[in-house]
């Protein structure tokens, strides 16, 4: 046998990849579309992929949605993680051309369905958890521990409500990504309270600067107060986890106490404690973390979206969603820190098919 195997194609391909998390889907959806070319079509080999077999790929996908197998948007997904690597080859001159990019391929691909299904904040929503972890806070300082919330905790889960709901980040580029080294979640010194910014690593692999507006800046200020941090590289919302605190400790310690003195430093203090103590960096909490919080926090404060909660993603559409609708598109766009405004037109197309609507009833009103 001669020539490029897929499988070689992809772990080269994989190699190329600096999101873990994009990596990890990516292998498990490439190792999938392997096996069932494999299968179902007879191809091993990088070079003998044609179109027929992308159009053939993409049926079998839209045939899964049809008996409920996936969602239509994953499918759109699969066939995406299929004809990036496709297109990875072509530009290292493996394929002369990506024959999942045809469009006689790409046409039997199920209709995505997903835009209409996507949760984001309404003003309402907002208003809502907003005004129920202000309460929560109010209700820790006057001293009311039915709900066993601590101070600091209290401080925290607002602040982190109000960044997710007011400043448009995305949960990866403040809470970590296991699967990505690059993104730990945001440290203290990535936090700009007085010029109104915070520095996070953006959708684009760079570094970018998120508005932090005044009501959210606030909530920060008052938490780092209260939590006074031991070190500008501590973690904003650190993880709660015990044994990740612990290994922390262990790994940092390593090189200045011997492992006999770090174990009775840990036995004879609270964890907590020897953290502050020795300026040990414990490790974010994480996206899964965050979005479990704000399960927890939807339900005390009764809030049921249509059986689901308040998704840390939804926040930042919702922020745009406003602000689009009431006719500031680019403040949504700098807001959202998209690249073009049309990247904004486009997301928030609902909104301009609406106003498109009542224009024309005005117009045939008229005449």
């Amino acid at each position: 046998m001669t020539g490029t195997t897929l499988n070689s194609a992809i772990e080269e391909y994989l190699s190329s990849i600096e999101a873990g998390n994009y990596r990890t889907n990516a292998g498990s959806a490439l190792t999938q579309w392997a096996q069932w070319l494999a299968r179902e079509r007879t191809v091993t080999l990088l070079e003998d992929v044609e179109v027929i077999d992308c159009r053939r790929y993409a049926r079998h996908l839209k045939r899964q949605v049809r008996e409920d197998e996936l969602k239509s948007s994953t499918a759109h997904t699969y066939y995406a993680y299929v004809r990036a690597f496709l297109g990875f080859c072509e530009a290292d001159e493996l394929l002369s051309k990506n024959p999942a990019a045809v469009s006689r391929a790409q046409a039997e691909l199920p209709e995505n369905t997903a835009d209409a299904n996507r949760q984001f904040w309404t003003r309402r929503d907002r208003k809502a958890i907003l005004a129920f972890m202000d309460k929560r806070v109010e209700r820790v300082l006057e001293g009311d521990d039915s709900d066993g919330v601590s101070r600091e905790r209290a401080y925290r889960d607002r602040a982190l409500v109000r960044l997710l709901a007011l400043s448009g980040v995305r949960g990866a580029e403040v809470f970590r990504a296991p699967a990505d080294d690059k993104r730990p979640g945001i440290a203290w010194r990535d936090v700009d309270i007085e010029g109104g910014s915070l520095r996070v690593f953006g959708k684009s692999r760079e570094y970018e600067y998120a508005q932090l507006p005044r009501k959210a800046a606030e909530a920060l200020e008052r938490y780092h107060r209260v939590f006074d941090p031991p070190t500008p590289r501590f973690p904003v919302f650190p993880t709660d986890h015990a044994p990740s605190k612990y290994r922390a400790v262990r790994e940092g310690l390593a090189g200045e106490y011997t492992e006999s003195r770090i174990e009775t430093i840990l036995n004879e203090n609270d964890i907590d404690d020897v953290v502050r103590e020795y300026e040990i960096v414990i490790p974010a909490i994480s996206t899964r973390g965050a979005r479990n919080l704000m399960k927890r926090l939807c339900g005390e404060a009764g809030l049921d979206i249509d059986g689901e909660y308040l998704k840390p993603h939804g926040a930042r559409r919702g922020l745009g969603h406003q602000l689009y609708s009431e006719g500031h598109a680019e403040l949504a766009q700098s807001a959202l820190r998209h690249a073009s405004i049309a990247t904004t037109h486009e997301s928030y197309s609902n909104i301009r098919a609406s106003e498109t609507a009542e224009r024309v009833d005005d117009v045939l009103d008229d005449s």
